[in-house]
């Protein structure tokens, strides 16, 4: 039976304070690169959960989302390996609150806070092609609710216990 073609699911936040937006700076298999805290879906959790566990994870930061600023779907091809993944990235806007004295996730360098045009000055270090259109929509006023996004109840259910054949 072929193999089915599936998309990894990602999230990233949005996050803006006095003109400038938090970003990571990361250690990746293509080199030190920048992006929006993002990471990916895990089981059981729903998007909002996910881009509200990967800020905290990666920037030791509380995040409330409050809309969606779009979905995007690129492909990325590793330099090191020539492995092709096709993502879907949701991306969320919303407010910062407090930051906390806790070690970020492994391969994070830093946080940053960078105006929208330092962040273009720096296009070829960021991780994704999404990194700065998602920062010029989110200027752009581009906002859906989050009432948009369902998680229907059985996404959040522990699987079934397999070891009882």
């Amino acid at each position: 039976m072929p193999r089915i073609w599936k998309p990894s699911v990602t999230v990233a936040a949005i996050i803006e304070k006095d003109g400038k937006f938090l970003v990571i700076e990361e250690q990746t298999s293509d080199g030190i690169r920048i992006n929006q805290p993002a990471g990916h879906l895990d089981p059981h959790e729903s998007l909002e959960q996910a881009v509200i566990r990967e800020t905290m994870e990666e920037t030791a930061h509380d995040f409330t989302p409050t809309a969606l600023v779009g979905m995007y779907m690129s492909r990325y091809t590793s330099n090191r390996t020539g492995e092709e993944v096709t993502y879907l990235r949701f991306t969320f806007c919303g407010v910062p609150g407090e930051k906390y004295d806790r070690p970020l996730d492994d391969g994070i360098l830093r946080t940053m806070w960078l105006t929208r045009d330092e962040l273009a000055a720096c296009a070829e270090r960021h991780r994704s092609p999404t990194v700065l259109q998602c920062v010029d929509e989110y200027l752009a006023g581009r906002r859906a609710p989050l009432e948009l996004l369902q998680t229907h109840a059985s996404v959040f259910l522990s699987a079934p216990d397999s070891s009882h054949g």
